[in-house]
């Protein structure tokens, strides 16, 4: 099978990241060309590895070697780019969320589906071992009572998520996987939102997120997410009826108790989760499956972060309507 052209546009701390797992080695796909605003950074990469250097992405995206685009950019410029590459027919893996708002993810979803151009959306959570195994073991504590979810970081270095007028900060910034998981993990739809925030000045981002969610069918959500804490702590606790479950991101392990019996510690390894979430975008694209995250997964998740931004505004619960 040919191998598949990648063009990688945004080439910062994280872009980088892709880059390297790339000209490491994804099967079946080959970077052809990376993307920067700042060519005195991402020149001598390009030139360092031999790859080809666009400093504007409308440049990048007419490539005759690229058939596939990977947008690794702040929201506020992805979408744009997004919906450009669609327009030149060339499939999307974009870093979460999908949009800085429900209207942005909507567009492009759009646009996605009357092109018949796919998007995945890179939520990069779904792909750890601990989540994968807290999945796995669901079935062993009896119907679900109520969940926990927590992501705590140190404060951000990023200028563009601290500066005034930043109306979205640390919710949409990394909670977006917490609002991700609980569709994956239940299969449910999020019907119900009320929401807390604390900003140091009305006019910043927020640093924390006290988020209640209800799905479809009334289970409980409880979701702690801040940008305070002197380091990095992820944890996702399932509690059931004869037992509780415990994945714990930072171990990584996880955790099962049951009534009369002892704890049960699974250790795990931390593995990085963006050479799966690749391989299987290009998978998806030249096997043409659905993508494993797609573009509606997205929405919802930002669907979620809107309504959450609202109550906590309002200081009421929200209900989502169904798609």
């Amino acid at each position: 099978m040919k191998s598949l052209g990648i063009g990688l546009i945004g080439l910062g701390r994280h872009g980088q990241r892709y880059a390297h797992h790339l000209l490491e080695g994804i099967p079946r796909c080959q970077l052809v060309a990376v993307c920067r605003r700042d060519s005195t950074k991402g020149q001598p990469f390009a030139k360092k590895h031999s790859l080809q250097f666009y400093q504007d992405y409308h440049d990048l995206l007419t490539h005759p070697e690229i058939q596939a685009i990977v947008v690794v950019t702040p929201p506020s410029e992805a979408i744009s780019i997004a919906l450009q590459a669609i327009r030149h027919h060339k499939p999307v893996l974009i870093e979460k969320p999908m949009g800085s708002s429900a209207k942005e993810a909507q567009q492009l979803l759009a646009q996605s589906t009357q092109e018949h151009i796919p998007v995945m959306v890179a939520q990069t959570t779904r792909y750890e071992e601990t989540i994968a195994q807290l999945k796995s073991y669901g079935n062993k504590i009896g119907t679900w009572r109520y969940l926990v979810l927590t992501n705590r970081l140190p404060p951000s270095e990023n200028p563009l998520l601290q500066s005034p007028g930043t109306s979205r900060g640390a919710l949409l910034e990394i909670g977006i996987h917490q609002l991700d998981l609980v569709r994956f993990l239940t299969g449910q739809e999020v019907s119900q939102v009320y929401c807390e925030m604390e900003r140091s000045h009305p006019e910043n981002p927020e640093t924390r997120a006290w988020v209640t969610l209800h799905t479809n069918s009334g289970l409980p959500c409880l979701l702690d997410i801040s940008r305070v804490s002197q380091g990095r702590f992820t944890r996702t606790e399932i509690i059931g009826e004869t037992g509780q479950l415990i994945a714990d991101m930072t171990s990584p392990s996880l955790t099962l108790l049951r009534k009369d019996d002892h704890p049960r510690v699974i250790p795990l390894t931390s593995q990085p989760t963006i050479p799966q979430v690749l391989s299987d975008f290009v998978d998806a694209i030249q096997s043409e499956i659905p993508m494993p995250v797609t573009g509606l997964d997205g929405l919802r998740a930002v669907q979620i972060a809107d309504a959450c931004y609202e109550s906590a505004k309002t200081q009421r619960t929200i209900t989502i309507s169904p798609i």
